[in-house]
């Protein structure tokens, strides 16, 4: 299970590439290559690739899957494979099938838009435990989608799972706003609750350039950001190497700052 600690890296910088593979399919001509653009951001320093297979196909496909995961064990293996989805859809076939790195346990509905909330307990627990731990005797690291919500660490790590995803929608929306010191100081206490309990932290969704240092000071010890949307449009502009580079930059800023240097709402 990597977890890039033996690299010396605080934060691993994880490619979503749901978004090559939705304008892919809007032809049939097989581009861009969603191989291809994981291999320019593992070759620019990119620590992983993060896919999000869902049921209906519509971005990232099963073929998808199985080429990514036969490219990294190839020619990166030390980077990470992080599949995301829900795992009483489509998930676990992955999981079982190709055995990444991690799983992202994502309680998303089949038809859903995107992602825009994390799994809730008690009512979640009991039926989340034995895929977990079915994930992880595959040796899968498995993190779990959470809002950041301080109190519900504690029955995340009861599933049995190795890290929380903090969802940060919220905090993304926040900045700027008068609400923005309040909002990433609830995440940083998510952090720190989950960590109290033997979670590991992850973040992602509406992550960018403009606001992913100021968390990454304000939010203890985020092993993994897994970015999508924003990454591709900026390397729409970019490309992909120099805007891989450029999330590098960000990352590296957050490491190199006290964490008091930090202001949501800058």
């Amino acid at each position: 299970m990597n977890d890039f600690s033996s690299y010396g890296v605080r934060t691993a910088l994880s490619v979503n590439l749901n978004k090559v593979a939705l304008v892919r399919n809007t032809r049939h001509l097989g581009i861009p290559s969603v191989a291809y653009a994981a291999a320019l951001c593992l070759d620019a320093g990119a620590h992983g690739i993060t896919v999000h297979p869902r049921p209906d196909g519509r971005h990232i496909r099963a073929q998808d899957v199985a080429d990514l995961s036969a490219l990294l064990r190839r020619d990166w293996p030390q980077a990470e494979f992080n599949i995301e989805g829900n795992p009483f859809h489509n998930l676990m076939d992955f999981v079982r099938e190709f055995r990444p790195h991690q799983a992202t346990f994502v309680p998303d509905a089949e038809d859903q838009f995107t992602s825009d909330h994390g799994w809730r307990f008690p009512e979640d627990l009991a039926r989340l435990k034995p895929l977990v731990a079915e994930a992880r005797a595959l040796g899968v690291r498995v993190s779990l989608f959470m809002d950041p919500d301080p109190e519900q660490m504690a029955e995340a790590r009861a599933t049995g799972a190795d890290r929380v995803e903090l969802y940060t929608e919220g905090y993304a929306a926040a900045r700027g706003t008068s609400r923005a010191d309040t909002v990433l100081a609830r995440y940083a206490e998510a952090a720190r609750a989950a960590q109290a309990v033997g979670l590991q932290v992850n973040a992602g969704h509406d992550l960018s350039r403009e606001n992913l240092t100021d968390f990454l000071r304000a939010v203890p010890r985020v092993m993994e950001v897994s970015i999508g949307h924003a990454f591709i449009a900026d390397a729409l502009e970019l490309g992909y190497a120099a805007t891989t580079r450029d999330y590098l930059r960000c990352i590296a800023e957050a490491a190199d700052a006290p964490a008091s240097a930090a202001k949501g709402g800058a």
